[in-house]
């Protein structure tokens, strides 16, 4: 998905607005169990970024089950 936000700030404005955008959306972003990559371009060429990486869901377990043993009689 690739989202494009179009500001009618200045240059300035976006640079000192884009560290904190960012920091706002990751903060949302991180609580789901998604990959993703979040990138500002300000107008002033300045480019703000956060990564993070694929994990697993809570849901899922880190350990594989064992495999089922046959009843010895």
């Amino acid at each position: 998905m690739q989202i494009r936000f179009i500001s009618g700030l200045t240059a300035e404005e976006e640079n000192e607005l884009a560290p904190a955008l960012l920091a706002a959306v990751t903060t949302l972003l991180d609580r789901f169990p998604l990959a993703y990559t979040l990138r500002i371009e300000t107008s002033g060429n300045q480019v703000f970024q956060h990564s993070l990486p694929a994990r697993p869901h809570p849901d899922e377990r880190l350990v594989p089950p064992r495999p089922a043993h046959a009843d010895v009689a």
